[in-house]
């Protein structure tokens, strides 16, 4: 099992300045697509702690558990590298987080999917990630900035959203903006 913590800071935009940021750094062509199986407890009892469990996908044959949960910090997350065969029983069947996660021990199955089409590049002291998110008949856009210290990426991102001429704008986690059409 990995475990890191993640920083990022996030707002969503407008779908016209995210295709302006594809081709102010020139990423038009870098799009690729991973999918977010996401799970939860009958009773969403793992969101309403803010704890997100997912299989990322990547093509066909990268699949990755992610427990992630919130903390001042940032986000603690823990990754389990797993098999095609592996991860599509567990969407199909569910799953005792147990088997995972030593952490936690409930049996979740899966809720719902978002289809992520994203690009990154390296700004400044972390990384700069355009996302388009589509769920449920919902397509949004974000950008995420991820970083290892909070003050200097907080101020990086607020300079970098001054400077595109963006409002910040809170976003919900790609977790509950899927759930919630699926609920």
């Amino acid at each position: 099992m990995n475990r890191n913590i993640e920083i990022e800071f996030k707002t969503v935009i407008p779908k016209e300045k995210y295709e302006e940021l594809l081709t102010l750094f020139q990423l038009e062509n870098n799009i690729y697509k991973q999918t977010n199986h996401y799970f939860d407890t009958d009773d969403y009892a793992l969101n309403q702690k803010q704890i997100v469990l997912r299989i990322r996908q990547k093509g066909e044959h990268f699949f990755k558990v992610t427990l992630k949960s919130q903390s001042e910090e940032g986000a603690y997350e823990n990754h389990v590298l797993l098999t095609p065969e592996q991860a599509l029983d567990m969407i199909e069947n569910g799953f005792q987080t147990k088997d995972y996660f030593d952490d936690i021990d409930v049996f979740v199955t899966f809720k719902v999917s978002l289809d992520n089409y994203r690009v990154s590049t390296p700004y400044e002291s972390g990384t700069l990630f355009l996302d388009r998110c589509e769920y449920c008949n919902v397509v949004d856009y974000e950008i995420e900035y991820e970083v290892n210290r909070y003050q200097e990426g907080w101020r990086v991102f607020e300079t970098f959203l001054e400077k595109h001429d963006i409002t910040f704008l809170p976003t919900k986690r790609k977790s509950e903006r899927a759930f919630i059409c699926k609920r």
